[in-house]
Order: C-alpha cells, then structure tokens, then sequence
C-alpha cells in the first residue's frame, strides 16, 4: 500500500460515517474530529470500518494516532508494511 492508497482509505472510512464529508476544509494535520463535527460515536465507526477495510486490528491505545489525516495515513503505511 502506498501513501495514495492509505489516505483514500482513511478519507473512505471516514465517509462511511459522514457521508457529506468535506475534505477540502481539513488540513492534513489538522484533528478532522473537530473539523468534520464527529462525535464519539461517528469515530468509532470510523476506527471499526478502518479496521475492517484493511485487516489491522485497532486497539484503545491506538486511537490518538488516529486524529489527522496524516497520522492516521502514516498508521496504516506503518502497520502494512
């Protein structure tokens, strides 16, 4: 998987709980939690579809890695590779 790849199943994942999902509003290292109005609910969906979309088991301890765009790409390249 390539970086391209990761970001497009990040942003993918995150579109299956907000399917109105604005992108061009979210900075790539800015906390898209706050910037797409997820709630704790939408974000454990998020982290439940990611996991399921890409085989990696995500635990608790996790999660802060998950926050931007950027990290949670940089999660998956490191956990794929």
């Amino acid at each position: 998987m390539n970086r391209t790849e990761a970001l497009d199943i990040v942003k993918e994942s995150i579109t299956r709980v907000i399917p109105d999902a604005d992108f061009t509003a979210v900075g790539p290292d800015a906390p898209f939690r706050d910037t797409l109005e997820m709630d704790s609910l939408d974000f454990l969906g998020f982290v439940e579809t990611l996991s399921e979309r890409t085989g990696i088991r995500i635990d608790d301890e996790d999660t802060p890695q998950l926050t931007t765009l950027s990290s949670s790409t940089e999660f998956l390249l490191a956990h794929t590779t």
